[in-house]
């Protein structure tokens, strides 16, 4: 399950924002912050999720990362949804989505990965 969330973030950041092989995301970007930085901005959302990525895979402070990604993908997710609706791939559907993937992120830290406390 860890490689399959990690696996959402690297394909984001690497392939749909810094390769921008999905130019809808760079739109989004230049509709909420503006069109002037929208690319160089763009990419550092990439690299952002990329470096998430390796967090994710490195197993460090997992609980601390499972809280960060929630927050991060709730956050993004409601201002897209408040923001850039039209430009979302499912348009507000994608919040329906976002929720899945924070579900999956909890159940994935919180049930699967428990840990005993020593």
């Amino acid at each position: 399950m860890t490689y399959c969330i990690a696996t959402v973030w690297i394909a984001n950041g690497l392939f749909c924002k810094v390769l921008n092989l999905v130019p809808r995301h760079e739109k989004i970007v230049a509709r909420i912050l503006g069109d002037d930085y929208s690319r160089p901005l763009t990419i550092v959302i990439g690299i952002s999720e990329i470096i998430m990525t390796v967090w994710i895979l490195s197993g460090y402070k997992t609980k601390l990362n499972a809280i960060a990604q929630i927050a991060i993908v709730a956050t993004m997710n409601t201002i897209e949804f408040i923001l850039v609706p039209d430009l979302l791939l499912w348009g507000k559907l994608n919040s329906l989505f976002a929720s899945i993937f924070i579900v999956v992120v909890y159940f994935n830290e919180f049930y699967l990965n428990k840990k005993e406390l020593k």
